[in-house]
């Protein structure tokens, strides 16, 4: 693994350990704390959304525009992935795994 390639998966991490602690602690004001209280479908709900921006972006919005939705869905993927107690180590390994 590369520098490069170390930071993005600390960054990763760090952002799914963020997203956790807000989960826990749900502090006033925390859009992240408010998506946990409305549950599960509303999180699902706006991966979706997400996911389509994603492509919507990707013909002929221009680069900005899909790497700002590409950061909205990966943080609401993530989301997910707290939600349903999903392990970012687990994501990555299979990542790993498919990459060999």
């Amino acid at each position: 693994m590369t520098d490069s390639e170390a930071t993005s998966v600390e960054t990763l991490q760090g952002l799914y350990e963020l997203i956790a602690a807000r989960k826990l602690n749900a502090p006033a004001g925390s859009y992240t704390a408010s998506l946990f209280a409305k549950g599960e479908d509303e999180i699902v709900k706006k991966v979706g959304e997400e996911a389509v921006e994603v492509v919507v972006a990707s013909k002929g919005q221009g680069p900005e525009r899909l790497v700002s939705e590409a950061a909205d869905l990966i943080y609401h993927l993530l989301v997910l992935l707290v939600e349903k107690d999903v392990p970012w180590p687990d994501v990555v390994a299979e990542l790993e795994r498919r990459r060999k």
